[in-house]
């Protein structure tokens, strides 16, 4: 397994300062979501008419593009997939032919006044459309265990039925677990076939809070790292262990230089390095 950050957690860092501190600290990879002021990465210079130079900076540093992180949300209270959302997906999916990303992150998004069996049936519908932009690719669509999407059973039923060898799944490691309270065991026996890519942090409960759970360091909450890891190995996980650090929707919470060295510390002692 391979090591990467989201730049979520560092939206005051250029993208040479992200390439430079990634190979300083030792992560493998990162994952785009967002630099600067700009979320929507595809628009910058850096990923269209400067991209060659990035893809040798990345090249120079020794650093993968683990993951494209797109705003797209796979359920949208039954409204369907958009056009414009459609487009975005086919924006990433060429910055993942330029970048030999593997991933194009997506939310599992709001189902609203759906029944659980109207949402699946409209989320294999909206995913057979976003998965034909990709569907003679090596990289894959992967929808995050986010939002309404969370229960390891509904995505199981999702997955058996769309049956799409180009759309995976993100296991975003707090939110089944801070949120309906499911077991990292219980969440893998359901998704971990198709888990292709994971985002990790830690938290703790603050019944106060927007969400219920505020962000800390890893360590410092009541995530169980070393069984969700341990879950991961047992089953075959390859890929990457992401960490992503809210720093741009919580503003309160610790800066990069001390999030990401303590995040590296803390896995590659969890992982036996």
């Amino acid at each position: 397994m391979k090591l990467a950050f989201s730049t979520l957690g560092c939206p005051n860092w250029d993208l040479d300062t992200i390439i430079n501190q990634a190979a300083e600290i030792g992560f493998d990879g990162i994952e785009l979501r967002g630099i600067l002021k700009e979320l929507d990465i595809a628009r910058l210079p850096e990923f269209s008419t400067k991209a060659k130079e990035t893809v040798a900076k990345l090249e120079d540093a020794g650093i993968e593009m683990a993951c494209f992180s797109s705003s797209v949300a796979m359920s949208n209270s039954g409204s369907g997939i958009s056009i414009e959302s459609l487009d975005e997906i086919k924006r990433y999916a060429d910055l993942c032919d330029t970048f030999q990303a593997a991933n194009i992150r997506i939310f599992g998004g709001k189902i609203g006044s759906l029944t659980w069996e109207e949402a699946i049936d409209d989320a294999a519908t909206n995913l057979e459309k976003m998965s034909r932009i990709v569907q003679d690719t090596d990289f894959k669509i992967v929808v995050e265990t986010h939002d309404d999407w969370m229960k390891g059973s509904y995505f199981s039923r999702l997955m058996e039925m769309v049956d799409l060898k180009n759309v995976g799944i993100l296991w975003d490691v707090n939110h089944p677990y801070m949120f309906i309270n499911e077991k990292p065991e219980k969440t893998w026996q359901e998704t971990g076939k198709w888990v292709c890519h994971t985002h990790w942090k830690d938290s703790y409960v603050e019944e106060d809070s927007e969400h219920g759970f505020l962000p800390c360091l890893m360590g410092d909450g009541i995530l169980p790292h070393q069984e969700i890891f341990d879950v991961l190995k047992k089953g075959g996980y390859g890929g990457y262990l992401s960490l992503e650090w809210e720093k741009r929707w919580h503003p309160e919470i610790a800066d990069p230089e001390i999030a990401f060295p303590q995040y590296f510390k803390y896995m590659k002692e969890l992982m036996g390095n």
